[in-house]
């Protein structure tokens, strides 16, 4: 049948994910003409994270790119946006790519008339050979002001190692999903969505604003830099091998990093940015240029 059809392949593309169908409908049901804008990806989307439930609730931010991208698509009533802070690709333990899709797919977002969707992942992924995720490196490396977070870090395990970022292993990590998508939404654009600029290029430091213009300066933060590059560079070249597009999200930021005069990075209760924002994630203005640069990307 085709509704059982369609759940059994999900499962095998998403390799991980179980979709339980307890009964079968008695005849075959109509393929779901899909919604205009899907978005899967993590809290770079979502911009929003509730701290009681360990990432099992997703709640999403009302000025985040996803929410903006929809009013400038017109789509408010045609959208899926499944995106969820701590999400990975397969990392876990938190949603996963494969989860996110199962759950849109679910919502009847994948379709025929599906014109766009949007994936933003990988920063929350352990790469190479230790466990490390960005989530554990803020307080490993980030803002460890005694060891700090440069080069070596990736070796000590205090940073996800950079030097396991690859476009290969990207694409691999992505492409069970991404082939189901595309299977179900054959006239969807596939948009592979980079980060934001949080360093500026060739910067060696990094700054948390705390309460203004004063910031926390953490003047050792190669590894951190060479993270965020890698994770563009893989980003870019998946793209690229999985025959999808990707989005520079650091060009439409460029300029507005942590260290920046006008941040458009948040850092902690600092007006320049959101007063109330989730630090290192993007402001309302930050995520209005995604946004708009995206729609404008349209073909």
């Amino acid at each position: 049948m085709a509704r059982l059809t369609r759940l059994l392949f999900a499962t095998c593309a998403a390799l991980s994910v179980t979709i339980a169908t307890a009964h079968a409908d008695p005849a075959p049901a109509q393929a779901p003409a899909g919604k205009k804008l899907v978005v899967l990806g993590d809290s770079f989307s979502a911009n929003n994270w509730d701290p009681f439930t360990e990432n099992v609730h997703c709640v999403r931010k009302d000025t985040s790119w996803p929410t903006q991208l929809t009013t400038l698509m017109k789509a408010n009533n045609d959208v899926v946006d499944v995106s969820c802070s701590g999400a990975s690709i397969d990392t876990g333990p938190g949603f996963t790519l494969a989860l996110e899709t199962r759950d849109a797919d679910r919502a009847g977002g994948f379709g025929p008339a599906t014109e766009l969707v949007a994936l933003q992942f990988g920063a929350n992924d352990s790469w190479g050979e230790h466990p490390s995720t960005l989530w554990n490196a803020l307080t490993d490396c980030v803002l460890d002001l005694i060891r700090g977070c440069d080069i070596e870090a990736a070796e000590q395990g205090r940073i996800p190692d950079f030097r396991g970022v690859t476009g290969e292993r990207y694409a691999e990590r992505m492409r069970n999903a991404l082939t189901y998508i595309r299977f179900y939404a054959p006239n969807a654009r596939v948009v592979i969505v980079g980060y934001p600029e949080v360093m500026e290029p060739g910067a060696t430091k990094l700054c948390l604003n705390v309460f203004g213009p004063s910031p926390i300066v953490q003047p050792r933060a190669q590894a951190l830099q060479a993270y965020l590059n890698s994770v563009d560079t893989a980003q870019r070249e998946a793209a690229k091998l999985l025959g999808v597009e990707f989005f520079d999200a650091r060009a439409a930021t460029r300029g507005h990093g942590l260290c920046s005069a006008e941040p458009w990075i948040n850092g902690i209760i600092d007006p320049r940015a959101d007063a109330i924002g989730l630090p290192f994630h993007p402001s309302a203005r930050g995520d209005a240029a995604v946004a708009q640069a995206i729609f404008d990307s349209r073909r």
